[in-house]
């Protein structure tokens, strides 16, 4: 009896791993770490590798899903340390044009003062990691298109709903290699989460969007949360008698800094990669999908910034928002020059090209299928993109659509209820909908629909929708009469009135009548008719796509190079060390920075201008043991050649001894294309020095008491 399929690619990246890795690239399954135990100690960990295949053990388990980036325990009272960015909804939810927190920044003084965060914030800590590919498996084969997709989600879903069956623990199945491996992740999913320690923005997001993905950098950008449970240890939501969580382990901040060619590691739960893909998939990267984010998203900033070009209350409701606009266009941007510069479609195509004559014939039948497919789905690219960002835009409107789809899945036994609309995903829901009006102004968002709809009556006739054209018209005064009638007259910006539909939807009961809440309803066919023809398509590519992992497999193999899965928001490993950057001829870079850059670029005016109790204290120069003993100064950020992408925000950086010495925020412009091709020239990580971390904590926004906790009281290093 042959093997399955999957255990042959398994073998094969069995015996890569134990061949060449490289101490750069990769964002490696921890289960893979002792297989790079020799090159990972000559990268100069002092650690045992072996430890790190323990998701459960330390350091690994201090190490945690912190909304949508990262996090690490940084005390046992239940620290979290993440980005000034990651928890920038946090802050932006207790701001208000009077108290404006995200300017202002915020020390608790003490624990009653630790303030809530949003409803839907969340911090997970990975409890189990477990592979489950013949589970999963098992009803798909001989299956196709979204009969393989329907086989795959049910088995999925029937192993989480027998691991959540403990409470406080969420599931979720995550598939490695392009679908030829399923992995089981329990995790505990702490709900209550309060704000600790914010710096202000003018050192949190020192620079904005001028210096992101830029170096040199000089931003503080971290701040500080407390996970809490109930008083009997249980994750429950926000109650003012809960009490802090007691987390398994939590890492120990560095008193020494790093240096130049100093080994680092990270640990972080990357997004999404997408370095396995085809070479026709690169092609359509770099020609349509980037430019098209990058013209769309340039309107929609323009749209909230003139929205809120005159009215500061505007400004802060939509100020996440907005953020994360300009980081996503900056980002798109930049990974497009990045590609062409790598000439990453070329060389993929000529890789592709060596793999596909060395595969055999059954592979290649397969990954030509796939391209079929793939062909197929990029035939609605167009209104795929504009359909997706009018949801993710959106707050009223995105909660009717929520809404009525979970009425509409109510009906079902909750196995059979799309992911998303199941029992489990109610608290998720309804923390969705409370926190709306902190994040809504209706002028604000029939703007943005007007242009993203706008741009959707521009398609052919082909990618168009019959119930959107009967909800919106087909031209802009038809749209414009819509959403000035349905925003005119809905309640849904009520919360109570979205909380009591809720309770409706959730038994599958009729929803109040609201033109907002009937205008969803016009919709959900249309939605429904999208979701079918995407699972037929995903459902084949999942089926497909491991013939392309084992060809590439078998190739890397025979070439003694090692092979991760890419990144899909599972825990991840990355090791390197200390690097310089030179970007361009004759340009070079230092891996640190110092405080002299932040006065240097100050100009006390958005967004360099730095709060004046911080460059008082530059200053004085009174940076003690917190000062670099090589550089004589204070330092800021440094830089590393760990293999990173969105999600590793907040990722903890540990040196030799596994202390952490600085937390991950951004990369360099020249590396924002590493999501699809990793060019070691010019991949980089920035990183925020803990040094600079306590020293403001120390001298500038002093906190001694959260110093203490952990285990920082001012001492001089040891």
């Amino acid at each position: 009896m042959s093997k399955p399929r999957h255990c042959l690619l398994h073998a094969l990246l069995l015996a890569a791993a134990c061949t060449t890795a490289h101490a750069d690239e990769g964002m490696w399954m921890p289960s893979q770490m002792p297989q790079l135990a020799q090159a990972l100690q000559k990268a100069g960990y002092t650690g045992d590798p072996s430890t790190l295949a323990d998701l459960t053990a330390a350091p690994l388990n201090a190490v945690v899903r912190a909304g949508g980036g990262t996090g690490a325990f940084v005390s046992a009272d239940g620290l979290v340390l993440t980005n000034h960015h990651v928890a920038f909804g946090v802050i932006q939810y207790n701001s208000t044009p009077a108290r404006n927190l995200i300017e202002q920044g915020y020390v608790a003084a003490g624990r009653d003062a630790e303030l809530p965060a949003n409803p839907d914030f969340r911090v997970r800590v990975t409890v189990g990691f477990d592979n489950v590919t013949e589970q999963v498996l098992a009803g798909a084969r001989g299956r196709k298109g979204r009969a393989y997709q329907d086989a795959v989600d049910a088995a999925g879903k029937r192993i989480v709903a027998e691991c959540e069956r403990e409470p406080g623990i969420r599931c979720s199945i995550a598939a490695m290699y392009s679908g030829s491996d399923f992995y089981r992740i329990r995790q505990l999913e702490l709900r209550d989460l309060r704000l600790v320690y914010a710096p202000p923005r003018g050192i949190g997001n020192y620079g904005d969007e001028i210096d992101n993905f830029m170096w040199p950098r000089h931003a503080g950008d971290f701040t500080l949360l407390r996970a809490y449970v109930d008083r009997q240890g249980r994750p429950a939501a926000y109650a003012p008698d809960n009490v802090p969580y007691q987390p398994p382990s939590h890492l120990q901040v560095a008193r020494t800094g790093p240096e130049a060619g100093d080994f680092a590691m990270l640990a972080g739960y990357p997004g999404t990669t997408f370095r396995h893909r085809t070479a026709a998939e690169f092609a359509r990267q770099v020609e349509w999908t980037l430019p098209a984010r990058v013209d769309v998203f340039d309107a929609l900033i323009g749209v909230v910034e003139q929205a809120g070009r005159h009215d500061p209350a505007t400004r802060t409701l939509y100020a996440a928002q907005l953020q994360s606009l300009k980081n996503n266009r900056k980002r798109a941007a930049g990974e497009l020059e990045g590609l062409r510069r790598s000439d990453a479609v070329r060389r993929r195509a000529i890789d592709e090209r060596a793999m596909l004559a060395a595969a055999p014939r059954s592979e290649a039948r397969d990954i030509a299928a796939l391209a079929g497919v793939l062909e197929q789905a990029a035939a609605v690219r167009e209104r795929t993109l504009l359909l997706g960002l009018v949801t993710s835009q959106s707050q009223l409107l995105r909660s009717a659509l929520h809404l009525q789809r979970l009425r509409h899945e109510a009906g079902k036994p909750d196995p059979e209820r799309e992911s998303g609309y199941q029992a489990r995903d109610l608290a998720l829901i309804e923390g969705m909908l409370r926190q709306v009006q902190r994040r809504y102004d209706p002028r604000v968002e029939k703007a943005l629909l007007s242009e993203l709809l706008g741009r959707y009556q521009q398609l052919p006739d082909a990618q168009r929708l019959p119930e959107l054209d009967a909800a919106f018209g087909r031209d802009a005064g038809a749209l414009a009469a819509t959403l000035d009638r349905v925003y005119g007259s809905t309640a849904l910006g009520q919360e109570q009135v979205r909380l009591d539909a809720f309770a409706a939807a959730r038994e599958g009961k009729p929803l109040p009548a609201d033109p907002l809440l009937e205008l969803a309803a016009q919709l959900l066919p249309a939605q429904l008719q999208m979701e079918n023809a995407a699972k037929a398509s995903e459902g084949e590519q999942l089926r497909l796509r491991p013939a392309y992992m084992r060809a590439l497999a078998a190739w890397r193999n025979a070439q003694g190079q090692a092979l991760y899965p890419d990144a899909n928001g599972t825990l991840r490993i990355s090791y390197g060390r200390l690097e310089p950057l030179q970007p361009r001829d004759a340009v070079h870079y230092a891996p640190l920075t110092s405080v002299a850059g932040i006065t240097e670029k100050h100009t006390g005016q958005v967004p360099f201008d730095a709060p004046q109790p911080l460059l008082d204290a530059i200053a004085a120069g009174d940076f003690g043991h917190t000062a670099d003993p090589a550089l004589g100064t204070q330092t800021v950020n440094f830089l590393t050649n760990l293999d990173t992408t969105g999600g590793n925000s907040g990722s903890p950086v540990l040196n030799a001894a596994g202390e952490l010495i600085g937390l991950n925020f951004d990369s360099n412009w020249e590396a924002v294309s590493a999501s699809w091709w990793f060019d070691p020239r010019y991949k980089r990580a920035i990183h925020v020095d803990m040094r600079y971390m306590r020293w403001l904590m120390e001298k500038v926004y002093p906190a001694p008491h959260l110093l203490q906790e952990m285990g920082l009281d001012g001492s001089s290093p040891l």
